[in-house]
C-alpha cells in the first residue's frame, strides 16, 4: 500500500471555536510574557535607583525666605 497524500493530509475544517481557543490561548502567553518583562524590568530600574540614591548624598533642603512686609 503506497502512501497518499490525503492520508496525511486530511483537508479538515477548524470550527470558530476552536479558532477562537487557539487565538485567546496565544494571546494570554503574549499578555504574559509582556507582564514578565514588564516586572523584570521593573525590578531592574528599582534596584539601579536605589543604589543610585545610596550612593548620592541626601538633598539638602532649600533654605526658608522671609517676605518682605510692605
Amino acid at each position: 500500500m503506497t502512501a497518499t497524500r490525503q492520508q496525511f493530509f486530511k483537508p479538515t475544517k477548524a470550527s470558530a471555536a476552536k479558532k477562537a481557543e487557539d487565538t485567546n490561548s496565544i494571546a494570554k502567553g503574549i499578555i504574559a510574557q509582556e507582564a514578565a518583562d514588564r516586572d523584570k524590568k521593573t525590578e531592574r530600574l528599582r534596584a539601579q535607583r536605589l543604589a543610585r540614591e545610596t550612593m548620592e548624598p541626601a538633598p539638602t533642603p532649600a533654605p526658608v525666605r522671609k517676605r518682605k512686609q510692605g
